[in-house]
């Protein structure tokens, strides 16, 4: 089995549709599709949870390996580069994603990286911050394989491109049916810069070829 390695060359433990216009709006199914994560005896189809319907879009990932190149008009916080979670050893890039045609949110193709949703709020701006990742696929553990391990009180620093961290700290971790899926939760607004990472979890239905729940973890700026 493969461990992934981060982008400072440290293996992390176990554990696209690209956006394509600025200010583009994206129809989105309310009521929140699940994330979809591929098991390591799955062929890769990635699909992931929506965001309520409509979604204004206010970058554009021109490429899903620079987080740099994502635009921030009218933003006070530099776009996320860099995704630190100590508890569980995670230590790796964050790449901008998007959504494919039917709404869903995408994440990112390498196993390794996680990516930021980057139609929503930058990672220390106002609103909930949403960040998803891979749980494996067929190579071995995936950069969220350990992200249910996370605990109230546990902390997320995210790096801006401008070198900055924001750091956050855990609040809840739960599991959610994939036909019950937080959105108003993960989506809603809040009044402070929030942050929420989503990955799959529960068991693996073979005849579905995904997982059965969502893990989400919601963490607030400190």
């Amino acid at each position: 089995m493969t461990t992934p390695t981060s982008r400072s060359g440290r293996r992390t433990r176990p554990g696209s549709a690209v956006l394509r216009a600025a200010l583009l709006v994206v129809a989105v199914v309310a009521g929140g599709a699940a994330l979809v994560d591929q098991p390591s005896d799955a062929a890769r189809a990635p699909a992931v949870a929506s965001p309520p319907a409509p979604v204004a879009l206010g970058a554009t990932a021109e490429s899903p390996g620079s987080a740099g190149s994502v635009a921030a008009a009218g933003r006070t916080v530099a776009a996320p580069a860099g995704l630190r979670i100590a508890a569980i050893g995670v230590d790796t890039d964050l790449v901008p994603i998007g959504v494919d045609d039917a709404g869903a949110l995408l994440p990112p193709a390498d196993v390794a990286q996680a990516g930021w949703f980057a139609a929503g709020p930058v990672p220390g701006e106002v609103g909930p911050a949403v960040l998803t990742g891979h749980v494996d696929d067929h190579t071995g553990p995936g950069v969220f394989s350990r992200l249910a391990e996370l605990t109230a009180g546990d902390e997320v620093v995210v790096t801006g491109s401008d070198g900055r961290p924001v750091t956050f700290t855990v609040t809840r971790v739960a599991a959610h049916p994939k036909d019950d899926f937080p959105t108003e939760e993960v989506y809603g607004p809040t009044t402070g810069a929030e942050l929420r990472l989503v990955t799959c979890g529960g068991d693996f239905d073979r005849s579905r070829r995904s997982y059965t729940d969502n893990v989400v973890v919601l963490a607030t700026a400190t």
